[in-house]
């Protein structure tokens, strides 16, 4: 499975963005909002970084700073690991795994498409599963196309 047919296969594919000039309070009312654990970053149309809960809980909380008075740009994680349209799910289990990151952005060429988080990811594996299941069962008991 590619990256391309996650993305075809959410049920809801919109990119939710703040600016780097956000402050994290309203970026954490957006990702409330939008019930989400991560938010892009996007300046001028280019994507600048990604700010997480996992940032805020680390670069925020835990340094004592505050979200009203601090702003995303700050504290986002400006290094985006990205990728690919056309890249397979396995590609991205591995990122994730060794990165220790829960949120992709995907690529196609220099465009953002979307974001893939890890439960995006897990579902299609369950997905891929159950159909390898169903078309063995199916190939076990003959009714089999």
């Amino acid at each position: 499975m590619k990256i391309r047919q996650i993305l075809q296969g959410k049920k809801i594919n919109a990119l939710f963005s703040v600016t780097s000039d956000t402050t994290v309070y309203n970026a954490l009312v957006e990702m409330a909002n939008k019930n989400i654990g991560a938010v892009l970053v996007i300046d001028d149309g280019k994507l600048s970084g990604i700010f997480s809960e996992r940032d805020y809980a680390r670069k925020i909380v835990l340094k004592g700073l505050h979200s009203d008075d601090t702003l995303v740009k700050d504290v986002m994680t400006a290094n985006v690991i990205t990728i690919k349209m056309e890249d397979k799910l396995e590609v991205a289990m591995q990122i994730m795994s060794e990165k220790h990151i829960r949120h992709l952005p995907v690529m196609d060429g220099e465009v953002l498409a979307g974001i893939i988080s890890i439960n995006d990811v897990v579902s299609s594996i369950i997905q891929e599963q159950k159909s390898h299941i169903d078309s063995l069962q199916g190939y076990i008991s003959g009714n089999y196309a």
